[in-house]
């Protein structure tokens, strides 16, 4: 079996201590806030960054471009290593079209190796989940094909359930109008949202008031997990720095289901700039999405 590496874009949210601990290899994506750019050396500290949104900035985002894919990729090639990408979902980002188109050039310069992108059609800790259980295999010995297989395959597996608490930032981003946005906040209405089998965000109810949302979350969960109930371990939840409500919907998941596995953290600032401070973001196996 080859040797091979498994990587990823930071629109994953994984905590950096999972990159180094497992050797992913990953890309990241810039944003620009308050009339400044920022690159991974100087990405603010996400309290920082959230703060300033709570403030009024609005940040504006940029996907993967072809070279910073390249710039990812081709030391493992160079190492002799095969590479297995899981990309942020194409349906939100052509972060993974990017890295397609970067695959193909490599793979005219490396014929040697094997380069396989997947799309992951998820985002946030869902995304980071399927790096999670690829890992996972990989460490247990599984091929890169094999592991890229189980991840083709459950991808629509993947659940994402979460809520904001702002209309406002889905406004910004096309997802809302303007009049919802306006009337939902003047009556706490909070939407439910996930990521549908084309990788894209809908809505699909809404709730008055943030602790309904946050249980809808978990209701979600009982709905959606099927056959996964029985078997399900491990939950990732991300938030929009708001730690508390992510601490509270484990401990009602905790509450009906048998977990061994939390993975919490911040929604990164590529998504949140997007989806905006308060949003809580839970992630599992389920059925069906």
């Amino acid at each position: 079996m080859g040797e091979y590496v498994i990587t990823t874009d930071n629109n994953s949210d994984l905590p950096e201590d999972f990159y180094r601990e497992h050797q992913v290899g990953c890309t990241y994506l810039s944003y620009s806030i308050d009339g400044q750019t920022h690159t991974r050396e100087d990405f603010l500290p996400t309290e920082e960054f959230y703060a300033r949104m709570r403030a009024g900035a609005m940040p504006t985002t940029a996907q993967v471009n072809p070279e910073a894919a390249r710039e990812l990729m081709e030391p493992y090639l160079q190492a002799g290593k095969d590479l297995l990408h899981i990309a942020f979902s194409s349906g939100l980002s052509g972060s993974y079209d990017s890295c397609r188109a970067a695959a193909r050039e490599l793979s005219e310069r490396y014929p040697e190796r094997k380069i396989q992108v997947i799309d992951s059609l998820s985002a946030s800790l869902g995304q980071g989940l399927l790096v999670h259980y690829a890992v996972k295999m990989k460490e247990e010995g599984h091929s890169m094909e094999e592991v890229a297989q189980w991840v083709e395959d459950h991808r629509k597996n993947l659940v994402h359930l979460f809520t904001v608490d702002d209309l406002d930032h889905l406004h910004r981003g096309g997802r809302v109008s303007k009049a919802t946005a306006i009337v939902g906040g003047m009556l706490n209405i909070k939407p439910v949202l996930h990521v549908d089998d084309d990788g894209k965000l809908v809505a699909t109810g809404k709730v008055r008031g943030r602790k309904k949302s946050l249980q809808a979350l978990v209701d979600g969960m009982r709905e959606q997990i099927g056959s996964y109930g029985s078997r399900c371990d491990t939950i990732f939840i991300s938030h929009g720095d708001c730690e508390a409500d992510a601490r509270s919907v484990e401990k009602k998941v905790r509450e009906i289901y048998p977990i061994q596995t939390v993975v919490i953290n911040h929604v990164g600032a590529t998504i949140g700039a997007h989806s905006g401070p308060g949003t809580v973001a839970l992630f599992f196996l389920g059925d069906k999405r």
